[in-house]
């Protein structure tokens, strides 16, 4: 009887342990196949697991490990919503930025940057590289060195070009650095015009407020007493009240143009009625100056949709700049021609020329080569112009070489 007993001990005990071993290797094939599937879901990328939904002894690890999956999948998919966002406000950006890593290799740049420099493949480069320039570099440098901000303008007379750089310790990875660029060309041309607008403008009103002031004073010491040095004294003063008046008015009328308060009465017409009408206007003039006016129309020009009153006033302004500055002898030739869906209308002389330097300037508010200076006018003519054309939809331009005459010429839409 106890053998028995003892054989049944034994094998109830050896079935124990059967069971038991059959339940851990069931239980490591389980955690084996949950492993496997979570490491090829991380390698494959995927963003929601495949895991078992009926594994009662490993639901609760399963639903874990799912619920910590998905949450992590959800933070990624956030922080690729911020980095395309941030790479659209970086490509929209007008201002350069440029991220350096401790080495000193550029590792972003935005296009704005890009477009400053024109360097092929700059991620990885050197800032060296990629700066160029000995200032912007040595501004990145102090930076990097000191672990300070710096920010420094600077002009690069090679390419006519001023940049604001400021570098700036990356606070995210020690040893990098931030670098903004703005290009500042536009506001200091725009800082150049208004200082040069004041003082030309101070240049033309100075000069016919001396000459009144100074009649003046020679009238009340005296002239009033002598009749006809009085009336040449008071002929003077009305023709620099005249001037006064006239630049006052054109400045307005500018005005009124730049802000579109000017309208336009434009109507079908065809370019040679608007050739021969300015020619007709300046012919008297051109040939008390010893010119010849020459008119060059094509036949067959189409119609233009235009103010007839303004853009002859437009040539007029062109041919009186041409007689101004052409010597007796030579010619002044209107002419136009189509060009794709415009018709352009040319004013050429063989006259002075322009200097090439002050070329692009000439259609500014009252800018003035310093030869015009003693050729009298408000110098508001060639502005007045460049937004009547602008206004009809065209543009306007110079070509001038010193010594052998100048071209101006403006477009106009056809029809």
């Amino acid at each position: 009887m106890p053998e028995t007993l003892t054989n049944i001990l034994l094998a109830l005990l050896l079935i124990g342990l059967g069971v038991v071993l059959w339940r851990y290797r069931d239980l490591q094939r389980r955690v084996t196949k949950l492993s496997t599937i979570i490491r090829q879901t991380t390698e494959s990328g995927e963003t929601v697991f495949n895991l078992p939904e009926n594994e009662r002894r490993i639901e609760d690890l399963s639903n874990a490990v799912r619920n910590l999956a998905l949450a992590q999948q959800a933070q990624l998919a956030g922080l690729e919503d911020q980095r395309a966002r941030l790479a659209d406000v970086l490509d929209q950006m007008t201002d350069g930025i440029l991220i350096v890593d401790p080495e000193g290799r550029v590792a972003l740049i935005n296009p704005a940057a890009n477009r400053l420099f024109n360097v092929k493949d700059p991620v990885g480069r050197s800032v060296t590289e990629v700066l160029r320039y000995h200032q912007l570099v040595e501004t990145w440098q102090r930076c990097h060195e000191r672990g300070e901000a710096h920010s420094e303008a600077v002009e690069i007379p090679s390419r006519r070009q001023f940049l604001q750089i400021s570098a700036i310790p990356d606070r995210l990875i020690l040893g990098g650095s931030l670098i903004f660029l703005q290009d500042l060309t536009r506001v200091r041309r725009l800082e150049t015009v208004r200082r040069d607008f004041i003082s030309n403008l101070s240049h033309e009103l100075r000069t016919p407020l001396a000459s009144i002031k100074a009649l003046t004073e020679t009238l009340n010491e005296g002239a009033l007493e002598d009749p006809p040095a009085a009336r040449r004294f008071l002929s003077r003063m009305e023709t620099e009240v005249d001037a006064l008046t006239q630049m006052t008015n054109e400045l307005l009328e500018l005005t009124k143009i730049e802000s579109g308060q000017v309208p336009l009465d434009l109507k079908p017409l065809a370019p040679h009625l608007l050739l021969v009408s300015a020619s007709e206007r300046m012919r008297l003039q051109a040939e008390r100056a010893g010119l010849g006016l020459q008119l060059h129309i094509p036949d067959g020009l189409p119609r233009i949709l235009a103010d007839f009153a303004r853009l002859e006033q437009v040539l007029v302004n062109l041919v009186h700049n041409a007689v101004k500055f052409t010597p007796p002898g030579e010619q002044i030739t209107l002419s136009a021609t189509v060009e794709d869906r415009f018709v352009r209308f040319s004013v050429r002389d063989t006259g002075a020329g322009i200097p090439a330097e002050i070329l692009p300037r000439i259609f500014e508010r009252f800018y003035k080569a310093d030869r015009a200076r003693s050729s009298g006018g408000t110098g508001l003519g060639l502005s007045i112009s460049r937004h009547m054309v602008e206004a009809h939809g065209g543009k306007i331009w110079a070509e001038s070489e010193e010594n052998k005459g100048s071209t101006f010429s403006f477009t106009i839409p056809c029809v």
